[in-house]
This record gives structure tokens, sequence and C-alpha cells, in this order.
């Protein structure tokens, strides 16, 4: 994790049902579910599973510009339902839009987004997130000229796309905020004492350190099963486990499980241009239980999804689909805990 003089970490949670009758979604919406939106002029496309060739579910999507960059800029991440995948890197892909601002500045935008530009997510975290209610209707008198514009920028459906969770919001806050802030942890709290109990331990005295590379460094505790990194990422997330997911641009993942001692060569190069990939956001487990959809076999089981993503954020103006970025998935060795 990023230490304190790094970009800070953005924790993002559930705000409420996206109602797609009430509220037009772009892909400057931030959102869990629903179905993928893409910036002009890239095509409609939904990747498949490299293990089963099934066609991938949209789990998120992010809209994360970079500062000081002209673009538009957004994430979606997709994972296949089987069995035998949801909880396998090569089942998960993670694709990279952008858009120049210029190429949408004529394009009207629903009244609850219309103050978002592209280095609005540097410049304040609270941008990130959408007001569930604040301009949710749009007036009459611009309902079909809006709407019509709005589709053109949209990932059309069809009948060959596959089923989609249910649509959420994404709200954000800087974590540093959370232990500010009057949450109820008495539900959090019973989790860390169960797990203390169990395994015999004080998750207190679970510290790590960060050495001049960035790096970080787990101090060695004996526990009954031995997983440390567990204990710390528990610790980690205890103040707010309600959490779905985590940004930090260039920061320093928060593994679940102890990572392959060579995660640098794990993480293959950009797709596109070479280049190397950098950490920007993680997938958390309280998603798990929000990802419902039309029936009852559409369920995917993680304990964290970690995507990389391209240093330079690669992007020609003449590319004309999404860039393929790289997902690491990590199994929850205590699924229970976060039922």
């Amino acid at each position: 994790m990023a230490s304190p003089s790094l970009e800070p970490v953005l924790v993002g949670f559930c705000d409420g049902q996206l109602d797609i009758k009430r509220h037009q979604a772009t892909f400057i919406t931030n959102k869990v579910g629903g179905q993928p939106d893409v910036p002009p002029p890239l095509s409609h496309h939904f990747p498949r599973c490299s293990r089963c060739q099934s066609t991938l579910v949209h789990v998120v999507q992010v809209y994360c510009p970079l500062e000081g960059s002209p673009y538009h800029r957004t994430l979606h991440v997709f994972a296949c339902l089987g069995d035998d995948c949801s909880g396998r890197s090569e089942c998960w892909r993670v694709l990279r839009s952008q858009c120049l601002e210029t190429d949408t500045a004529r394009l009207p935008t629903p009244p609850q987004e219309r103050s978002l530009s592209a280095t609005d997510w540097c410049d304040s975290a609270d941008d990130w997130g959408m007001e569930e209610e604040q301009g949710a209707e749009v007036p009459a008198t611009e309902n079909i000229d809006l709407s019509r514009k709005l589709e053109e920028l949209r990932v059309g459906s069809s009948e060959d796309d596959p089923p989609c969770f249910r649509p959420y919001f994404i709200s954000v806050m800087e974590e540093t905020d959370l232990y500010g802030e009057d949450h109820d942890l008495t539900h959090a709290q019973e989790l860390l004492k169960d797990y203390e109990k169990r395994e015999g331990i004080s998750v207190d005295k679970l510290d790590c350190c960060e050495d001049g590379s960035g790096e970080e460094k787990y101090e060695k505790t004996k526990i009954r099963h031995g997983d440390s990194v567990f204990a710390r990422f528990m610790k980690r997330i205890s103040v707010c486990s309600e959490q779905i997911l985590r940004y930090c641009r260039g920061g320093n993942p928060l593994f679940i499980s102890e990572p392959p001692a060579n995660m640098s060569q794990v993480v293959l190069p950009c797709s596109s241009c070479g280049g190397p990939r950098t950490f920007e956001l993680q997938l958390m487990p309280a998603l798990v239980s929000l990802l419902q959809g039309e029936s009852s076999d559409m369920q995917l089981e993680f304990g964290t999804v970690l995507v990389y993503t391209c240093i330079n954020s690669c992007w020609r103006s003449d590319t004309n689909k999404a860039i393929e970025e790289f997902c690491f998935v990590q199994s929850d060795p205590d699924q229970q805990l976060f039922k």
C-alpha cells in the first residue's frame, strides 16, 4: 500500500442502485455491473474467456482520467461466470478506453455528470462518486434529443449480449478519512475478534514497513495457518469492511495472500506499446455479495482482483478499440468472514 507521501488510497463503496429508467449511464459513470459504456468512436466489444471461450460479464466500470492528460479514460473489468473460471486470472479481462475531451465537448451529458472533466479525478476525490438523487431527472423538453445522443455514447445492447449484474453507482472517499468518520464498526470489530481468537494472535501486532525502494516488508508473525499476509489484509480493511474497490495508481496493492515471488515477471508488459505496467486498482471481497444477476447461477467468487495498467497509458488518436490491460486474481482464503 502506498506510503503517506505517495498518492492517497481511494476507497470505493456502493452508492445505491442505478435505475436505468431514471439515470442515463455514460463512460464517465462509475458503476458496478450493468452493460459497459465506452466513449466514441470505440466499438461495442465483449471479450471472451481465454479458458472456456464464454462471453465475459461486465463487473465494474471506473472513470479514471490522469492528471494533465487531454484524454477521458475508463477501465472496464470483465469476468467469466464458469464454475471453474472465476478464480483464475486468465478468466478475467480488463479493457482501457480513451478519447480526447475535445471529441465529446459538444455532446450533452446528464445533469448529474455535467461538472466532471478529465482532471477532476486527480484534483478532488469526491468527484469520482455519483450523487444518487441529485439531477436524476432530465427535463422533459430535453428527453428526446439527450437520449438519442447519449445512446450514441453507450455500448448498445443486442440479443448477443451476455446477461448483466444489477447496476449500482460507486462513490469514493480517501482511506484516511475513514478513520475520522463516525462509522458503525461493530460488525468489523466482531469479525476481527473472531479471527484473533481462532488464530491465537493479536492483529494489532501485525505491521509492515517500507524500505527505500517503496516495497513493503511484512513482519514475521507466527499465525496458526501461517498466513500473515491475510492477517494484515484483515487489519487494513477492518475499519470499513464494506469497501468494494481500492484505487491508488502507482501504489502498492493490498494482497490477500502471499503473492508469487516473481510478481514483477507475472505482470506482463503492455500489450499495445510493450512498456511496463503499474498497479492501479483492486476489487475487494465485499463486492462478491453485491454482484447479483437475473438468475441464481450468475455468481463470482474471488478474494481480490488486482488491475495493472500501462504506465504510459499509451493511446493513439486513430485507435478504434479498447486496449487490454492485466488482471491478477487471488482467491479468498477465508471467504466466510465476508458473509
